[in-house]
């Protein structure tokens, strides 16, 4: 079977608020969210965690809706090329093109990708990644992850 993938060049970051849809962390239309409720255990609450990955070897940083997300013990032990395994083909090469190119060009990117979490069944995620630049050297890339899955059932 063969589908496309949405994928999407996009930068900056905050332009992203369109995609990554803080409304349905309100309990009742008209509420309002304040940075305060963007907490690392709130967002996780809603499928949603933050995530950094130091280019100086490749080195994972993840809060807990990240963990989550691909049914990994909390705080567990991370390895990149562990990490990119377990998501589907061809996601996975569309998130390693689209990543060579971010670092490359110093610009973000969206991709909505399929994983395989280790303890269940295929998900979607939507990836969001911005680059942290020192200079002109891209030394990180850090971003969103969100369980998108509903919008593909």
């Amino acid at each position: 079977m063969s589908y496309a993938l949405p994928l999407t060049h996009s930068w900056p970051l905050f332009e992203q608020h369109q995609r990554f849809d803080l409304g349905c962390l309100l309990d009742e239309p008209g509420d309002t969210l304040v940075a305060s409720d963007l907490h690392p255990e709130f967002l996780a609450a809603h499928g949603i965690g933050l995530w950094d990955c130091n280019l100086d070897g490749n080195t994972l940083s993840w809060t807990d809706g990240v963990f989550d997300l691909f049914g990994l013990p909390r705080g567990a032990a991370l390895e990149r090329d562990e990490i990119a395994a377990l998501y589907a083909e061809p996601s996975r090469s569309a998130m390693e093109g689209l990543r060579a190119y971010a670092i490359k060009h110093r610009r973000g990117f969206t991709l909505d990708a399929e994983i395989m979490p280790v303890n269940g069944p295929p998900k979607w995620m939507r990836l969001i990644a911005a680059p942290v630049c020192v200079g002109r050297q891209v030394v990180r890339l850090h971003g969103i992850k969100q369980d998108v899955s509903a919008a593909y059932d």
